[in-house]
This record gives C-alpha cells, structure tokens and sequence, in this order.
C-alpha cells in the first residue's frame, strides 16, 4: 500500500503527463520506466481515471508505487530493475 504521509519520496525524475488519457499515459509511462530502471518518478496526471488506473497498471507491471497524493493528482513510482 502507497504512503499517503506528508514528505513526499525523493525523486529522480519529474514528469508532468497533463490531461494525457489513462491509454496514452500509461504507454508513455511503460516507456519512460524502461528506460530508467531503479529510478524514482514523480508522476503529475490529471486524467480522472489515474488514482484507479495507475495504482493498478503498478501492480499489473511489478514497478512500485510508493506513494500517492490524489488532491494534487501526484504519484511517486519506483522503476523496477
């Protein structure tokens, strides 16, 4: 289960997917996981369906969600190796 605490993970990396739809965004994201492994992304997407879709495309891929902050449509993921 995700953090929900009020210091947010470090991060490596910063993305901000804007109104991306959940398709689109999770494509993106596959892409960008895999070129950095083991790196922590900051995830900003304001698609209504990401607090559903991201938790699960997480659990469904094997990257780690480490926290989540839905009123700022913010998402902390860990690359998998």
């Amino acid at each position: 289960m995700p953090s929900t605490s009020s210091a947010p993970p470090v991060h490596d990396v910063e993305w901000d997917a804007g109104d991306l739809a959940c398709g689109d965004l999770v494509l993106e994201l596959r892409r960008r996981v895999r070129a950095a492994p083991g790196l922590v992304f900051k995830l900003i997407a304001r698609d209504p369906g990401a607090p559903a879709d991201l938790p699960a495309w997480c659990g469904m891929t094997g990257h780690q969600l480490l926290a989540e902050d839905v009123p700022a449509q913010t998402w902390w993921i860990r690359a998998k190796s």
